[in-house]
């Protein structure tokens, strides 16, 4: 997801700074014409405004807390936008931390895939400091196709868990569904067909659907982060 959104700030003419835990994984953007960081902490002194967008809350946690990492360079000059899905809780703790150095702190969850992020077609949920919100927004239309504003820290990533629970709940269900219509004895390519021209026409349904029959299943958002999310969804 990352790598994606990366991607398209250097297109729309960014200067980026990146940082990865696996260096080499940077190379490619540096090539790009973007600039690398040894630690969280230089990337936070080069830029105005750092994004982070890790793996789940504890991965957050440690780009903050640990050693080197995001608060022992932020000043009253810096903005912070956390977009790893993460819990209310979390995001809180991280805005409180951010604030009380004299940060700027906003939660910009996002809804979307690898491919669309990729293609700068997110969909981005932000919550916290309204002036860091207006001051991303040439980033946001780099990343995606609209960004959400929805007031205090907590709202957008309670937002973004309620998203994931209904793409699991659906993804769930097209299963089941493919499933009991094979034990039925039945062909899952009229499934398909049949629910492209019914009420549960959506492209997650029939492209998901088309990926079992085919029997390849492209990870567009890996299953750990799903479970990840649907964990924290059950603590809302």
């Amino acid at each position: 997801m990352g790598s994606g959104i990366v991607k398209n700030l250097l297109n729309s003419g960014h200067s980026v700074i990146v940082w990865n835990r696996s260096p080499e994984k940077c190379d490619d953007f540096v090539k790009a014409g973007a600039e690398q960081g040894l630690t969280p902490s230089d990337v936070v002194q080069m830029a105005d405004i750092t994004f982070s967008c890790v793996a789940d809350p504890q991965a957050a946690k440690d780009l903050i807390f640990g050693n080197c990492g995001v608060l022992s360079e932020t000043t009253t000059s810096k903005g912070y936008v956390e977009m790893t899905g993460i819990d209310p809780e979390t995001s809180q703790d991280i805005a409180e931390a951010i604030v009380n150095k004299g940060g700027r702190y906003l939660e910009a969850q996002i809804q979307g895939s690898k491919t669309q992020a990729e293609e700068g077609k997110l969909v981005i949920l932000a919550a916290g400091d309204r002036s860091l919100f207006e001051d991303c927004q040439s980033c946001f239309i780099a990343m995606g196709v609209n960004s959400f504003y929805m007031g205090e820290v907590g709202n957008a990533s309670k937002m973004n868990l309620v998203m994931q629970l209904m793409n699991g709940i659906i993804l769930a269900g097209l299963t089941e569904g493919m499933a009991l219509a094979d034990r039925a004895g039945l062909k899952q390519k009229d499934l398909l067909e049949i629910i492209s021209l019914t009420s549960l026409n959506c492209p997650m349904i029939l492209n998901k659907g088309q990926a079992i029959l085919d029997g390849t299943f492209p990870a567009h958002l890996p299953l750990t982060h799903l479970q990840k999310d649907l964990n924290l969804a059950l603590e809302l």
